[in-house]
């Protein structure tokens, strides 16, 4: 039987809505209660983006079990690798990596071609396998 898996971004998107923040035990209590709810995926953070990020996905990776645990992370080492450290006490955990690749990003942001990105993206899947 096909089921469908819920990722929940609210601890990471959710922050993106002005004037929206919340601190580590805040996320803490909200992913409690996803994982009531029945969500698989909880995407905790993107703890490269501050102390209080890492701080908040770690205290989810350490505390949160029964569901997989991811944190964001754009598709660098350097990134990768924090994601990694703030995941490691979860036994389920995911790295969601990300890079841009609209027309308008690979030019004007990234100042790079599809090549480079395409050649980006086959180095950080196999940076770090956690």
């Amino acid at each position: 039987m096909d089921r469908v898996l819920i990722f929940d971004t609210t601890l990471r998107d959710g922050e993106q809505s002005p004037g929206a923040s919340l601190n580590p035990q805040q996320k803490l209590e909200i992913a409690k209660q996803l994982t009531v709810l029945g969500v698989d995926v909880i995407e905790a953070g993107f703890p490269v983006s501050s102390p209080g990020d890492f701080k908040g996905v770690n205290l989810i990776a350490k505390n949160i079990k029964g569901v997989i645990v991811a944190g964001l992370s754009r598709a660098t080492k350097k990134d990768i690798d924090v994601c990694a450290e703030a995941l490691a006490p979860s036994k389920n955990k995911r790295i969601h990596t990300f890079i841009a690749t609209s027309d308008i990003h690979m030019k004007y942001k990234l100042k790079k071609s599809v090549l480079f990105a395409l050649s980006k993206t086959k180095s950080a899947l196999i940076i770090k396998i956690i």
